[in-house]
């Protein structure tokens, strides 16, 4: 029986991985706009509060 497995497309799939992880590794060292860590503190004292209300 044939395998299903292709060494090209695994290479490419490699590829792609590192690329993705290597962005979101530099996206992870970018400072966050000031509004945007403003509207995440407002949605989770937002969430905060309806947990306590449940």
């Amino acid at each position: 029986m044939a395998s299903d497995k292709n060494p090209a497309r695994d290479d490419v799939d490699e590829y792609i991985d590192q690329n993705l992880k290597k962005v979101f590794a530099e996206l992870e060292n970018d400072q966050m706009p000031d509004k945007i860590i403003d509207l995440l503190s407002v949605l989770r004292a937002q969430d905060q509060a309806m947990k306590d209300k449940g």
